[in-house]
């Protein structure tokens, strides 16, 4: 039994033009697709089910229905309304997997902000503190405060494995996959000097080093 005829008729009344676009719009595979038109629901997943269903814009039993033949369902030994329930059982079993997994989330992100709120906790308890005094006596030494920012920040970094590309007022040779110009050219190999420093992750480049190119002296 080939089903592809059905699902061609279902494609065109939601204005999707080929498999590969409803592959796309219901985020499974072109393989799930042919499998849907080859041999309808009995070899499908219930979440790839879901998802067509909802790119198609038919309920779920619409689409078990339509993509299930009593002729052939009888052969295979299973009623249709036995097919139907199956069904029916493991959306519900979708259902609170997928709750479970938001929870798992909701728990990882939660551990996530309660340990960086930790790394940060100087800077939390003693920052607006010390950002008032200032405001109050404007002659006070700026540098007294950045250490109550850095030390924390770069603790923070430590932990997440960030690391600079190189520090602020750095001179270097320029090197376009690492470094962004800020003004004026540089051919790699040139020297620069780092204005805003940039930042790898592992072998992950997070940013760029902003630089400018030195003049010669």
């Amino acid at each position: 039994m080939d089903f592809t005829q059905r699902l061609q008729d279902l494609m065109q009344q939601v204005g999707v033009s080929s498999f590969k676009a409803l592959s796309r719009t219901a985020g499974v595979s072109e393989r799930q697709i042919l499998r849907l038109r080859r041999f309808g629901v009995e070899q499908m997943r219930v979440d790839v089910l879901l998802k067509l269903s909802q790119a198609l814009q038919v309920s779920l039993s619409e689409l078990v229905a339509t993509f299930s033949l009593f002729d052939v369902v009888r052969d295979n030994g299973i009623p249709t309304q036995e097919l139907l329930q199956n069904i029916a059982d493991l959306k519900r079993e979708y259902d609170r997997s997928q709750l479970q997994l938001q929870q798992q989330r909701l728990v990882l992100l939660q551990d996530f902000q309660q340990s960086s709120l930790q790394l940060l906790e100087s800077l939390l308890l003693q920052f607006p503190t010390a950002a008032q005094k200032a405001r109050e006596n404007p002659d006070l030494p700026a540098i007294n405060i950045v250490p109550l920012v850095l030390k924390p920040l770069e603790k923070l970094l430590q932990q997440w494995g960030v690391e600079a590309i190189a520090p602020v007022g750095a001179e270097l040779p320029y090197d376009p996959q690492m470094h962004q110009l800020m003004e004026g050219t540089a051919q790699p190999g040139e020297t620069v000097k780092v204005r805003y420093t940039g930042y790898f992750q592992g072998d992950k480049l997070l940013y760029r080093a902003k630089v400018s190119p030195v003049m010669e002296r």
